[in-house]
């Protein structure tokens, strides 16, 4: 590790679910986004895990396993949280789960509804399995931003958390490393006891 980042290194999994996508229809947008959002609000060293698979359950739930397997301390979802008949991102997240984390989903569609009413249809989940959270996340790089970030006034104040401001703890809670995040991106919250400081 570089002298000059005291933080660990964070293995993050990123899992954009696209049929089409995944076929090369069309670019996947939601890597990127993930990958551009995490490097700015995380001080940490990263490594990330990127796959692109299809609305495939049992793909989904082999997937998540793997990077769960691989070490991954966070994985991220996108993709495949709707209604419809295809949507089954949260069915195969649920079926590796040790534990549900119902809190980050009531948060997102919270977050979702200040701008459209169909965020009720959302069905992001969030779950750990062994030492790793695992989140579902919308498929819209913008609203994946606004749900990891929360929303803010125009003069930057938070007026809603994001659902990010709670993963840095939890992480903590579940044996996992510490992560850093950058205030001005998103502020981590952890009780007084649980904060590090690095010289």
């Amino acid at each position: 590790m570089s002298p000059a980042n005291p933080f660990d290194v964070i293995k993050i999994g990123i899992v954009s679910i696209s049929d089409r996508a995944s076929a090369g229809v069309y670019e996947d947008k939601g890597l990127p986004a993930l990958q551009d959002w995490l490097s700015k609000a995380l001080q940490n060293p990263l490594q990330f895990e990127p796959r692109l698979i299809p609305d495939e359950q049992a793909t989904i739930q082999a997937t998540l396993i793997e990077l769960v397997d691989a070490g991954c301390a966070l994985v991220l979802t996108t993709g495949g949280t709707g209604p419809a008949l295809r949507d089954v991102t949260p069915e195969a997240t649920l079926a590796i789960a040790h534990k549900d984390m119902p809190g980050f989903g009531e948060q997102m569609r919270q977050i979702s509804l200040k701008f459209v009413p169909t965020a009720i249809l959302s069905r992001q989940v969030a779950v750990i399995r062994d030492q790793t959270l695992i989140i579902n996340l919308p498929g819209q790089p913008k609203a994946i931003a606004e749900t990891l970030e929360g929303l803010k006034d125009a003069n930057g104040q938070q007026v809603m958390n994001g659902i990010f401001a709670a993963v840095p703890y939890c992480i903590d809670l579940i044996g996992g490393p510490y992560l850093q995040t950058d205030d001005a991106v998103c502020k981590a919250f952890r009780p007084k006891t649980a904060i590090r400081t690095f010289s």
